[in-house]
Order: structure tokens, then sequence, then C-alpha cells
């Protein structure tokens, strides 16, 4: 494999998969060429005239969408840890002898930890997509056939318009549909709310198959996936586990040390003279994130002013603000809990469903990300350049996905609340483990022992200097936490690239090997 420095200055490897890529050449200065991908043209001659496009299992539209050796199939992750659909997309691969598959998903979840055994008897070649938990595990001990490649929520959206990846048969959860192919996730036993990352699959496939618990009489409205797209339609029992889609529980964390980075963060905001009539925001549904958005509610609130969009994944807090009158629009590319997925479903002008192409796609003529006023993202890992790390842990296992991160990072101020150190290693080093994002769009570090501002910075510098926050370089709050903790051993890897990182215009950032002893 011929390596070459990017630059960001790490060794990346010049063809993936047997595909060539191009390094990471810095922000801003990659420029996309050609024309989008599209599918074959299709026509009406070859659909049932009545509408009706059911199969009857998926294992028929599986066979009738021409499955075989090699292709693309990818899936969406609305359904989350609840998700019965894609690993029985595989186990019907399996059955029938296919092998070589890419898997394509928008995300995977704990739930497809049996995709373990496709990967191993070699049913899947290897994953293109975010990986969670046992199959990131997995692929970091070196065991994947192929190579992992890890793409933004954004990303993913870019590749697969690009062309970049072209995939074959995209199958759809879809919690409501009718037999044309319309389909949504307002209602139904595994209700998710929007349906926005399976887009860019149903647009661009070459053929689309819906999967559904929930079959309604033609027309099922609202259409977030459109049936002109779709070739197939499957009813099964059950999609999902409602349980696991959605939590009924998302909760404000009770830590008191996150509760103090939530409240220095929203005080940081205020007095960078960012929380005003109007500003706009994003933030994660995280226990750290929730108690900001909290603060940031109790501000509108108390002034009587409102947040004019709110752009992410919707929660029972955000529903809360739209409710309130201190949020006049909630943006949704996923929704996170059942309340949220009530907000939706009955506010659809003020919460519409998004899909990732408007929110994130960095090839295409402008996006939501640049727009906002204030970002709050998290990070396994940063470094006194300020750049971030959110796929792999300081041990060099690649438990998470890129999610939007990367795409967020554009946003006006980008605010990483983090602890200093988590089961006593420090999150702030001299070298992120795998660079996922680079530091010059990282504007502000908070921890509870200290706000770090980046240099580049100096507009909110100046804003905060007299605020009597507790103001520190990167450089103080990472030797804070090496005198609490020690200074961590760095992990040790192998030779072997088990995973590319895409940046949002498509080019390796990075890659991550395999770990050492694993």
């Amino acid at each position: 494999m011929k390596m070459v420095k990017n630059a960001v200055g790490r060794m990346v490897p010049t063809e993936i998969n047997g595909e060539k890529v191009v390094p990471f050449m810095g922000v801003g200065k990659h420029r996309p060429t050609g024309k989008k991908h599209a599918p074959n043209i299709s026509t009406a001659i070859d659909y049932p005239a009545d509408g009706d496009k059911r199969a009857p299992s998926l294992k028929e539209a599986l066979l009738k969408s021409g499955l075989k050796d090699g292709m693309v199939i990818s899936t969406h992750h609305h359904l989350r840890n609840g998700d019965l659909v894609a690993n029985q997309i595989f186990d019907i691969a399996a059955e029938l002898g296919v092998k070589g598959l890419v898997w394509l998903p928008s995300a995977s979840f704990p739930c497809h930890k049996d995709i373990i055994k496709h990967l191993e008897s070699g049913v899947i070649h290897h994953i293109e997509g975010s990986m969670n938990g046992p199959l990131g595990r997995f692929t970091s001990e070196g065991k994947m056939q192929g190579t992992a490649v890890l793409r933004s929520h954004g990303g993913r959206y870019q590749a697969i318009q690009d062309g970049e990846v072209q995939i074959d048969i995209a199958v759809l959860a879809a919690p409501t549909a009718d037999f044309f192919g319309n389909g949504h996730g307002l209602d139904g036993p595994s209700a998710c709310g929007g349906l926005g990352y399976a887009l860019a699959d149903y647009q661009y496939a070459e053929k689309v198959i819906i999967v559904t618990d929930n079959l309604i009489k033609f027309p099922c409205i609202p259409m977030q996936i459109e049936g002109n797209y779709v070739d197939y339609v499957v009813e099964m029992d059950k999609i999902g586990i409602p349980e696991l889609i959605v939590s009924g529980t998302t909760q404000i964390t009770k830590s008191p040390d996150r509760l103090l980075i939530a409240e220095l963060t929203a005080k940081f905001c205020d007095a960078a003279g960012l929380i005003q009539d109007g500003f706009s925001f994003q933030m994660g549904a995280g226990g750290t994130s929730l108690a900001i958005g909290i603060y940031f509610h109790q501000m509108l609130k108390e002034r009587q002013i409102k947040a004019r969009f709110a752009v992410g994944g919707s929660t029972q807090y955000s529903s809360k603000m739209l409710q309130d009158g201190c949020l006049e629009y909630m943006l949704d590319g996923q929704t996170f809990d059942l309340e949220a997925v009530r907000s939706m479903r009955e506010n659809r002008l003020q919460h519409p469903a998004i899909s990732i192409f408007h929110a994130y796609d960095y090839h295409s003529k402008g996006n939501f990300t640049t727009m906002m006023d204030v970002m709050i993202l998290g990070a396994t890992e940063v470094d006194v350049n300020f750049n971030g790390n959110v796929v792999t842990h300081s041990d060099g296992y690649m438990l998470h996905g890129i999610g939007g991160w990367q795409n967020c990072l554009f946003a006006k101020c980008t605010i990483l609340p983090v602890p200093l150190f988590r089961n006593r290693i420090p999150i702030i080093c001299d070298e992120v483990t795998t660079l996922v994002g680079p530091g010059e769009l990282v504007d502000v570090i908070v921890t509870e022992r200290g706000i770090a501002i980046n240099p580049k910075r100096q507009d909110l510098i100046d804003k905060v200097k007299d605020s009597g926050l507790p103001l520190k370089t990167i450089e103080e709050l990472k030797a804070e936490a090496e005198r609490i903790c020690g200074v961590p051993q760095k992990p040790e890897f192998t030779d072997k690239v088990i995973a590319a990182i895409k940046w949002v215009d498509g080019t390796i950032i990075d890659v991550v090997r395999q770990v050492k002893g694993s």
C-alpha cells in the first residue's frame, strides 16, 4: 500500500479497496469536478399499472433486485439499536451463497453484532460506514477482509452523490408506507420520526426496497420517502424494537462535573454575545448537551427572546423550547425520543424532517452548518493544536462513528464541552490518536477545570477576557490533567491499515491501524 503525507502530516494511502483516493489537501482546498452520479433510467412500463409494488418477502425482493457477489448494499440507521432489518439482509445473502458484499450503512449499532459472522465468512467484504462497539472492535483487531471507510453523515451523502460509492440495492425501513413505496417515520409501531438519512439511498441506488410493518392505503403522507424511486415494498411483522429505536428516557446528566461543564459552556456563550434574539444552534442528545440546552432555554425565556432555528437531532427538550415559543424552527435530521416524534407529527411546519443533503453536504450550493451561530460537539480526544478525534479511544480501538461531527465544525463558533479526563485518562494530548477534524475549525474547549479558546479566535478571546470565566491555555489544561492522572501510555499499532477516515470533501484525512497484540 503506497502511503503519502497529507496536508495535516498524516501518512495515508493513495488506494483503498482497489480504488484510487485523494489525500486531504487542507480545508477548502479540494474542488470536485464532473457530474453527479445517476442511476440508470427506469420506465413505468416495467412497474405495475395499479401501483402495487409489493413483494412477498425480503428474500424475493432481493432476488428480483438482482442480488449478486460484490454488490454495495445500503441501509439507514433511523431504527438505531432497535433495527431488525439490516441483519436479515445478510442472513438472506448467506443463505443464497452470495459473497464479497459491501455494506454502506449510515451508521451501525451494537444490535448489528451478528454482522460479524458474515464478515468472517466473506459474505461481507468490508463496511463503509460508522461502526460502533462490537463491529469497531472487530475491525480494530484487523479481522475485516477489506479496509473500512468512515465518513461523516454529510460525507456519506457526498460520496453517494458524487459516485464515489455506487449503491446497487438500498433496503430502507419505513415505519409507515403504502404499496407504491411512499413512506415516513411518524406513525406505526416502529415510529422513529424523520427518515432524512435515506434520501441519498433512494435517489441514487439502482434498486430500492422499502420494508415496513405498517402498510397503509395509498397515499402515505408525508412522503419522506418518495415511491417513484422505489422498486419493491415488503411488509414484515416487525422492523424495529420500539424501546431501542427511540429513548423515552433521554435525560440530562446528573454528574456534578458534567453539569459544571454545561454551566461554563452556557456562560461562555452568553459572555461572547452568542445568545441573542434570532441566533441559531445545534447540539446533540448526550447528557451534557441536554443540560446546555436547558441553560439556553432559561436564558431565552427570561429575556423574552427567541432562537430562530436549531438543526440536528431533536429531543423532548428542544421540542419544549419550540412549544414555549423560545425556538421558532426545529430542523430535524433525526429524532431521538418519543416526545420529539410526537412534536414532528403534530407540528410539521415548525418541526420538519430534513435530509442530510440540506444540512451537511459539502458538495452542494451551500449548507445549513455555516449559518449556525453555536455548535456544541463532543470528542474522545483533543490535542494541543485543537485537532479532534471522535472515532478511536486513547487505547487505539475504533469504537465510534463520525456522525455529523466533521460537517458541524464549519459553524460560526464550534465548542467542545469535554471532561478533562475519562477513567483517569486525560482527554487533551500532544497529538490525537486519529485526526478526524483539523484544529483550525475548533474554536473553544470547555472542561470542568477551565476553558481554552483557540488562539486563532482573538475575537472570542477579546469578548470574554473580562468575564470572570476560568480561561486557560490548552497547554495549561493538558498539564493539569497530567498532574492528576499522569501521562498515559500511547497505544501501539501494526502497519496494517484497517480503516480510512474521509474528510467532508471525500479526501483522506487519516487512517486507523490495527491495534498491536489484538
